[in-house]
């Protein structure tokens, strides 16, 4: 299915709203992405939506959680905006927690700065991270900024405009007034000074002119080095100054083709490859099978599905992201209307054949953080007998290679794979996961859903070695 609500609105107007930055996508692949923090390529991202993340629905229900999440191994706690809700055009009994009244307030219902505070000063003494929602282009209609017209779009008759139609909760911000620039440049020094935030998950980020989030980024650069910018987007462009990692949408919805629509599995290759020929060079990439934009993987794709999704944006190349209650296979509605809504996360479902979700995003994170393999941007995608199901690729470095084979089709699949070294290769085994019966590696039997992944050690070649390759 196709990603609905918000999403969708955003992703079909991208390139009709967001003002052309100059280059083609040619001439930004040529370029290399902005230098980011080594912490983040390490990263797990963990999206919290506060209201519904616990039965209190508040900042303190997450602090008090968070030795549960530090021990599944998140390194990085992205926060859904938390400041107060609009009530003017409100949808829903809660309203979106992106329509907002007022950017430097804590919503009431989530608690006060102090608590914000001690859920920032928790997540730090556990090594985590913490990124805060921005939204950045649009507010409440009973925003605090109303006060100032001219922070606003507005149509012919001067009459404030809501940035798309169908978001009619909101009202559009016009970043064509320097005043406002400075406004919001100032609301994110006071987060960082005063709430201690690591960075930014920059909502609808181009539908912002792009200048803007250069010009941010010089300013809060000087202010806290090292701070990290998410664009909300897909912008090859936004990539080279402004910001150190985007979203892969074009990747998560080819998975939901393969999976719902029964595509090709060779379309996520074709897909993978179109973005890495379009983005800047070492650019990073959030890698997402499911958010609160989405109806729950574990809804579209079944729980075996979801985890082969998962399984593909785990061992790719980019930054992985978990929505809070994958990790026990939560199904509980999600984007629009839940949006506006309070639904609790189902934090103990009946285990009865259910795989163990916990375990597996733990040995995924924990893979991804023991080998740097899984950091480098080496993905070398390999021929299988069974390709229109199959998809098989390596990563890398100068010390270990892994293999990663999903099938991602429901049904069994009997595949061989064109694999250099294949001798070498050992099964990892995963905690919990059923494996179909052994064959004749590289050829394989996998039931449906089912992925595997094998490792072996690369030879290290001596110094004499090497000489004498180089002389021949």
């Amino acid at each position: 299915m196709l990603p609905k609500g918000r999403l969708l609105g955003l992703a079909l107007l991208l390139s009709a709203v967001m003002p052309w930055s100059g280059l083609a996508d040619q001439e930004v692949s040529r370029l290399p992405a902005r230098p980011s923090p080594d912490w983040l390529r390490t990263a797990t991202v963990y999206e919290i939506f506060p209201r519904q993340f616990s039965p209190a629905g508040n900042l303190a229900g997450i602090t008090a959680k968070l030795d549960e999440l530090h021990d599944l191994g998140v390194t990085v706690l992205w926060t859904m905006p938390i400041h107060p809700i609009g009530e003017k055009f409100r949808k829903g009994d809660f309203g979106s927690p992106y329509s907002i009244r007022d950017y430097c307030a804590i919503d009431p219902d989530y608690g006060t700065l102090d608590d914000y505070k001690k859920l920032v000063a928790g997540a730090h003494l556990r090594g985590m991270k913490v990124f805060m929602d921005l939204v950045a282009n649009h507010t409440a209609w009973d925003s605090v900024m109303m006060t100032n017209k001219a922070f606003y779009k507005q149509d012919a008759k001067g009459n404030v405009i809501s940035p798309v139609p169908e978001w009619s909760d909101v009202a559009g911000l016009n970043y064509a007034n320097p005043e406002l620039r400075r406004y919001m440049i100032a609301m994110m020094k006071f987060w960082i000074s005063e709430g201690g935030v690591d960075g930014f998950r920059c909502d609808a980020a181009p539908m912002i002119p792009l200048d803007f989030w250069e010009q941010a980024r010089i300013e809060l650069e000087a202010f806290k080095p090292g701070l990290v910018l998410l664009e909300e987007g897909e912008k090859p462009e936004f990539l080279t100054k402004a910001f150190d990692f985007d979203y892969s949408w074009k990747l998560m919805w080819t998975v939901n083709d393969v999976l719902s629509h029964n595509a090709a599995a060779t379309k996520i290759k074709n897909s993978w490859e179109a973005s890495r020929a379009q983005w800047p060079k070492n650019a990073l990439r959030l890698r997402i099978s499911d958010d609160h934009d989405e109806t729950r993987a574990v809804a579209r794709y079944g729980m075996n599905g979801a985890l082969a999704a998962s399984a593909l944006m785990f061992t790719l190349d980019g930054v992985p992201l978990l929505y809070n209650g994958m990790e026990v296979g939560d199904a509980t509605e999600s984007a629009d209307p839940a949006l506006f809504d309070k639904l609790n996360i189902c934090w103990h479902p009946h285990p009865s054949e259910r795989p163990p979700f916990r375990d597996v995003y733990k040995q995924l994170i924990k893979l991804r953080k023991d080998y740097p393999a899984f950091r480098t941007d080496r993905v070398n995608w390999l021929e299988n007998s069974e390709d229109s199901k199959v998809v098989s690729f390596t990563r890398s470095d100068e010390h270990d290679e892994f293999l990663i084979v999903i099938n991602f089709s429901n049904r069994p699949a009997k595949a061989e794979v064109e694999v250099p070294n294949a001798a070498d290769f050992q099964l990892m085994k995963i905690k919990g996961l059923v494996e179909s019966p052994s064959s004749n590696f590289p050829a394989m039997h996998l039931g449906g859903f089912e992925w595997r992944i094998y490792h072996r050690t690369v030879p290290t070649i001596s110094a004499a070695s090497a000489k004498s390759v180089s002389v021949q």
